[in-house]
């Protein structure tokens, strides 16, 4: 732990905290108006999710062409200006957009930088060091966000854009990188051409499918909860959805930790199990009524996509270290995840507007995992 990856460290942590207090705190907004629309909170996540989709072929080339440093500062810069947006009475669903536009370019400046910071040797565990300064902030900002919203909106906001600024100033500790010169021009192209070259494999485009096709229903799944909570376990506030929402992720820290000790590279196809058991864990959900029942499901399902998305995460870097390049592939995959999240959540906020209650919603997920599940599974290679 080196003073420039303490300072990375404490940017990313301030950064992650807060992108995870704001979403519950509009959620919690939108609760306290009263009545909201059905389609509105999901309509947030889409606004989110357009800014990812809009920016992809470009944020990665910005990373390189200007120092990670200046780019992460402005990422929080965008999104401490999306915060107080909503603090001045600007509709939600624009300023939280302007929110979606900071943190897409700050992904993949955040872990470019990396391996500008620490030795090849030891980059491993600056990545460790560095996820978990961000599931904590996930653990903690969900929790925290939502429980101040419920007291004060106004401080809430003003907290989360303070934490922004603070992540922005935590990066003048981090050093004076150079430039590393891509061209934004050309980016567009060079994203079409990485798509052509890892999808000619169709083990790649089977490992793509079944990242977006777990996102998907992940992002899904959040939304849902937040009209889901109200009516089947009476939550009538953000605080006790956040709670919810913090046995997911601590499921997935579990599954994660987990993962490595029972599927590998040589035995990823050992990956359709945990995927069985997300299926049909959503399918449980949709008839859980009591509030313990509910946690323990969705401690299931975050444990069962964390056996399941870790090691096809490290199978699609390892694709894309043979093809196009470790980060070319992780930019490209996190294109087609927000592009399917976004999808996924346009359909729901779509339904929820004709009149699809959550519990629909849910059965609806896990039906079409299972089938998703079983479907990749007959086309699986044998190696």
């Amino acid at each position: 732990m080196n003073r420039n990856l303490l300072a990375l460290v404490v940017a990313q942590f301030l950064s992650a905290f807060s992108d995870n207090a704001i979403l519950f705190v509009v959620v919690a907004i939108v609760l306290k108006a009263g009545n909201p629309a059905a389609w509105y909170i999901p309509a947030l996540q889409s606004v989110f999710l357009v800014a990812f989709v809009a920016c992809a072929p470009w944020v990665g080339p910005a990373a390189d062409r200007f120092p990670k440093p200046q780019v992460l500062m402005a990422a929080n810069a965008l999104k401490a200006t999306g915060t107080l947006l909503i603090l001045a009475g600007l509709e939600p669903l624009i300023a939280y957009a302007v929110v979606g536009v900071g943190a897409a370019l700050y992904s993949p400046a955040k872990y470019g930088i990396l391996p500008e910071l620490v030795a090849k040797d030891d980059l491993v565990r600056a990545n460790s060091v560095v996820e978990g300064a961000t599931i904590a902030a996930i653990l903690i900002g969900t929790l925290a966000g939502a429980k101040l919203a419920d007291h004060s909106v106004p401080q809430a906001l003003a907290l989360t854009a303070g934490l922004y600024v603070l992540s922005a100033v935590a990066g003048l500790a981090l050093p004076r990188l150079e430039a590393r010169g891509a061209r934004l021009d050309v980016a567009l192209g060079q994203l079409a051409a990485r798509i052509r070259t890892v999808f000619a494999s169709a083990r790649a485009r089977l490992v793509v499918l079944s990242l977006s096709l777990f996102w998907a229903a992940a992002a899904t799944l959040r939304i849902v909860l937040v009209a889901w909570a109200p009516l089947v376990l009476q939550t009538r506030n953000a605080g006790d959805i956040a709670e919810l929402t913090l046995f997911l992720a601590i499921g997935i820290v579990i599954g994660s930790v987990a993962a490595p000790r029972f599927i590998t590279l040589d035995s990823i196809r050992r990956a359709r199990i945990p995927a069985y058991g997300l299926s049909l864990s959503f399918l449980l959900l949709a008839d859980v009524e009591g509030i313990w029942a509910a946690r323990a499901v969705l401690l299931a399902i975050g444990t069962a996509g964390g056996l399941f998305v870790v090691p096809l995460n490290a199978a699609m870097q390892h694709i894309g270290h043979q093809t196009i390049g470790s980060g070319g592939a992780v930019a490209m995959q996190n294109l087609f995840q927000n592009l399917t999240m976004l999808g996924a959540v346009s359909g729901y906020t779509l339904a929820s507007a004709h009149g699809v209650g959550p519990v629909g919603a849910i059965y609806t997920l896990g039906g079409l995992m299972l089938a998703a599940t079983i479907s990749v599974s007959l086309r699986l290679p044998k190696a």
